[in-house]
């Protein structure tokens, strides 16, 4: 008597649900929050969906954008930074306090006061990732704990130099250029943005060092073993995240038209959270530029709508930390989906 086996077939998932899975895992979680933010706040404000306020957050995320670029590339070779907003902030004060003295010896050289300015301001920044980078990659401090303390370093700094009063009297042209100029109908601030965005971009993904940083970020052993400079790897990540928040306090220094210590509070948190929620790993290795730069609206577009639906500064921090930890769990989930997947 022969006897038949009957293979029972798997019941197949649900379509609509595997699409949100693959796309989940490919991109993160932002397209979700992204989607759930327009419907939320179109129903709380008829301005959120206008055309003049959708530029106006393009305009206003230029500085958190520029911001991101840099905290993308740190998250991405394994590490993060909690120096950007001293970095803004030096840079505002140092720049400021540099072309107010420049242009008082050169007033008919005003834009060589103004380049003296910027190269003070940037150099100030740039000591500022040199020092990060140098305490992280070669004397292996916990990024935590080197970028918290430089940190408080440089925004003690920053307070010392102006004793907590901003610095006026900046040159008009600085601010006018910078701050309000327009190049072909395009806002300056906008445009040097996009030249960053798109320097970025070939950086990451045709350029040999973006592939190192990719490769130190998955398994830095790994990548030591394949003859990969690591530490030279580290340092550039942070001089760099350093350039690029510094380029964000140049032209909010021009945007408020005075150098202040105060300058980027709150921006090392909003430039994470922008990272994270444009799937850009904790775990290193892992994120797109394209992505971090729609995160960096996203956030932007959050506090609009927020502004615009009348929510309390300190209801907005409560819900911006809140969006920050919703955004590293679901971090975890796709990485642990991802590591499954292979």
């Amino acid at each position: 008597m022969s006897t038949t086996q009957t293979a029972k077939a798997k019941p197949d998932g649900n379509p609509f649900l595997d699409s949100l899975s693959k796309l989940f895992v490919r991109v993160g979680v932002l397209p979700f929050f992204l989607a759930a933010a327009l419907i939320v706040f179109s129903l709380l404000s008829s301005k959120f969906m206008t055309g003049q306020n959708i530029i106006n957050v393009a305009r206003q995320s230029v500085y958190l954008v520029l911001v991101s670029l840099g905290q993308m590339l740190v998250l991405i070779s394994g590490g993060f930074d909690l120096s950007v907003g001293t970095a803004i902030a030096l840079t505002s004060v140092v720049s400021a306090m540099a072309m107010v003295s420049f242009a008082a010896f050169l007033p008919d050289m005003i834009w060589l006061a103004i380049l003296l300015g910027i190269l003070c301001g940037f150099g100030a920044a740039l000591l500022i990732g040199l020092v990060n980078g140098v305490g992280i990659a070669y004397f292996k401090v916990s990024p935590f704990m080197m970028t918290l303390g430089v940190s408080s370093v440089g925004g003690g700094l920053a307070l010392f130099l102006t004793g907590g009063v901003p610095v006026s009297d900046l040159p008009f042209e600085f601010a006018d250029l910078f701050g309000f100029g327009r190049i072909m109908g395009m806002p300056v601030p906008v445009l040097i943005a996009l030249v960053c965005i798109l320097a970025m971009w070939l950086f990451m993904a045709h350029t040999r060092l973006g592939t190192r940083v990719y490769a130190v970020g998955g398994n830095i052993k790994a990548a030591h073993l394949s003859a990969i400079p690591t530490r030279r790897t580290l340092l550039m990540a942070y001089v760099i995240c350093a350039a690029l928040a510094s380029l964000a306090g140049l032209l909010l220094t021009a945007r408020v038209e005075s150098g202040e210590a105060n300058l980027g509070g709150t921006i090392a948190l909003e430039s994470i959270a922008a990272c994270v929620i444009a799937g850009v790993s904790l775990s290193g290795g892992i994120g797109r530029v394209q992505n971090v730069v729609l995160g960096a609206f996203f956030i932007v577009l959050v506090q609009n709508g927020m502004n615009l639906a009348q929510i309390s500064s300190y209801m907005q921090m409560v819900l911006l930390g809140v969006l920050l930890i919703l955004a590293v769990i679901f971090d975890q989930i796709r990485y642990r989906l991802i590591m499954a997947g292979k």
